[in-house]
Parts: structure tokens; sequence; C-alpha cells
């Protein structure tokens, strides 16, 4: 560890974050000279104080112990970069425009690697009323359903949650040609290309 580089990026997220030296060792019930020996790399938060710390600085311990933070390249309106993440513990699902550090119930999450379709688990895609109609005959039970459908165009993604034991039918906003994502509980996630 780089006491120098960690007391950095402390000055300079308490500045962000427009906190003075004192209120920020107030909010952490210490002193604030505590606070200035680590800014000046004379030392570094005791382990105890670390969780705290990174969240009242909004920052993840792996970047607060390293010094540095990752700024993702900019990217701008591009949807294509689009990852998804689901946390194996609860479920939750969280997506991201690009590259990014993503957490959920403690655990750093991985994006998910989308694999493409082949004939037979492809969903069923129909034009109704200007709406995509998607159904599929996939399984939904307890433990093996598809926990989500999503359509990503070059600007826009639409997410519709799934929920085990009802059947797979919904509609999307037909935006335009893209791409649709489902993830499925026991096999991972799926693409196919939308034309019509």
């Amino acid at each position: 560890m780089d006491n120098e580089k960690i007391g950095r990026l402390i000055f300079s997220l308490r500045k962000e974050k427009n906190l003075t030296q004192k209120q920020l060792a107030e909010l952490m019930n210490i002193s604030d000279k505590a606070v200035s020996k680590w800014e000046r790399g004379l030392g570094c938060p005791d382990v105890s104080l670390l969780p705290d710390l990174s969240n009242i600085l909004g920052v993840n311990l792996e970047e607060l112990l390293s010094g540095e933070l990752d700024v993702n390249e900019l990217i701008g309106g591009n949807m294509k970069k689009t990852r998804f993440y689901v946390c194996g513990c609860c479920g939750n699902l969280l997506t991201s425009a690009g590259e990014g550090s993503i957490s959920c119930c403690g655990k750093k999450l991985n994006p998910l690697e989308a694999k493409k379709a082949e004939e037979g688990e492809r969903l069923s895609v129909e034009v109704i009323d200007n709406e995509y109609f998607i159904s599929s005959n996939h399984e939904m039970s307890k433990n093996h359903y598809i926990s989500f459908v999503a359509l990503l165009t070059g600007d826009s993604l639409l997410i519709r949650k799934q929920y085990p034991e009802w059947d797979l039918q919904l509609r999307l906003p037909r935006i335009g040609r893209g791409m649709l994502f489902w993830h499925c509980t026991s096999h991972g996630l799926f693409y196919q290309l939308i034309k019509i």
C-alpha cells in the first residue's frame, strides 16, 4: 500500500464531497488530526475504519486501498456496449452502458457473456399493433425460468422482468431494429437479432 497515494485520494474525495477534515473526522468519530495524517501520507486508516470511510467518500474499498480510481472511457450515447449483471445471491439485475465496477450483496459481479441463440432456443417475435409480441414455451418453473427480456437498440434499452411459474408473453414498443437479450436462470444470457 502506498500511503501517499491513498492520502491524495482521500483528500480529493473529501474535497469532492465538500467536507472539511473536521467534518469527515466527526462522521467517523475520530480526530481531525488522524484525517490530516492520512492525507499527508504519514499513515493509513485503521482496517476497522475502512468500511465507514469508503461509504462516506463513495468509493469501494479496493479503489480506496489502491489510491486510484479507474475512470471509464466516455462512450456517449452508444448503447452497444451495454452489459448485464445478475447477482447470484439475490437475483438482482444490474446494467451498465460500458465498463464498470458493479457489486451486489457485498460481491463484485462480472458481466454476463451473451451466447447467440440457436434455432430451437430463440424467442418468438411477432409484430402486433406496432409492438413486438414476444413469447416462448421455455420452462418457467421456480428453479429454471427466464428472469428478464431486454430489447437493446443503438440508443435505448427496454427491460421486462419475468417471474417463475408465469408464461413468458410480453409486449415491447417497436422502436427499431436491435438485439433481444434474455436470461435463463440455468443456462445464462442469450441474444438474437430483431429484424422486423
